[in-house]
């Protein structure tokens, strides 16, 4: 037991010696490096698009066209003549707002432009026409019937009846063949408005025979289109020059008017309604067979009257 007591105390000096001598080093400490995982991206949250249900729209039912004729029948031929500002002003000019306010009645109220030929046709066997239609006329070929007139129309699904003048044609702020080509094509009808624009009924019968007869066959020959109709100049005509217009294989002549008959008897002097440049819109509807909805007419906004400022009459304080 002795030795086993020894023993265990030496053992234990020994162990206590260790704590102060050279084996008290220090172990190396194992720094463990955690290199940071990347960071996880972040779920965008992705809005799925709610489709919209599309609705077709009714179709708005077409007007349903009615039957007239034969003999009579009822259309509103409409002329103008220059669609610009006028320099003089002249009534022979209606400015571009005004004739844009026009057409834009016209198509709100439900007019239908129509043809000669289709009125005619109407006039001589009875045909189906729209419920209020119309034809719109221009007389002498002047440039801004192209370059102002034409688009405006377009705009509003209008088309129109150009009655040239056969040596006014390619002259200085007049239309040329390609330009009255284009709206030949774009479904605008060309009639002949003579050779020179002289009153046929101060004219011999030879003269006469160039200016109606003539002019049709050089206007057909230069723009290869149809000519059907005439429209005498100043609308004035007498019995020799509706004559020649037969004889020339017109279909109707036009002339100048109040009425919207055309019929068997003024089948050579169709009635037209000449838009001058004085109307206002309010005026232009005035002219029209068929009235439609006041809400498109102008507002008219009073202009306020302007007064005179009262100046105060002085007061007097006597001092005594």
């Amino acid at each position: 037991m002795k030795k086993i007591f020894i023993l265990i105390m030496g053992l234990s000096i020994l162990l206590f010696g260790c704590g102060t001598g050279a084996f008290a080093q220090t172990l190396p400490t194992t720094t463990v490096t955690t290199t940071p995982l990347p960071p996880t991206s972040t779920a965008t949250v992705t809005q799925t698009s709610t489709i919209t249900p599309t609705f077709t729209a009714s179709p708005i039912p077409t007007a349903t066209w009615v039957h007239q004729g034969p003999e009579t029948v009822q259309v509103p031929i409409i002329l103008y003549h220059r669609i610009d500002t006028s320099p003089i002003n002249s009534q022979y000019y209606v400015p571009p707002e005004k004739f844009d306010e026009e057409m834009k009645l016209l198509h709100d109220w439900g007019y239908t432009t129509i043809t000669t030929e289709l009125l005619i046709k109407a006039i001589n066997e009875g045909a189906d026409l729209p419920p209020r239609p119309l034809l719109i006329t221009f007389d002498d070929g002047h440039l801004n019937n192209y370059t102002t007139a034409f688009p405006i129309m377009q705009k509003y699904g209008f088309t129109g009846v150009l009655y040239i003048v056969g040596n006014y044609m390619g002259a200085e702020n007049y239309m040329n063949a390609d330009q009255i080509k284009e709206m030949a094509a774009a479904g605008w009808e060309v009639g002949s408005h003579s050779m020179n624009h002289s009153d046929l009924t101060t004219l011999d019968p030879y003269r006469q025979r160039y200016e109606v007869v003539d002019s049709r066959t050089q206007l057909e020959t230069t723009l290869g289109v149809p000519i059907l109709t005439i429209a005498y100049p100043f609308g004035i005509s007498n019995p020799g020059v509706i004559d020649y217009a037969h004889f020339a294989g017109y279909i109707g002549g036009m002339s100048l008017g109040f009425t919207i008959d055309q019929g068997i008897s003024n089948l050579y002097t169709l009635q037209r309604r000449d838009i001058k440049g004085t109307y206002d819109v309010k005026q232009f509807a005035a002219f029209l067979p068929w009235q439609g909805d006041p809400v498109f007419l102008p507002t008219d906004t009073p202009t306020p009257t302007a007064r005179p400022s009262r100046t105060p009459i002085p007061t007097y304080t006597w001092v005594p």
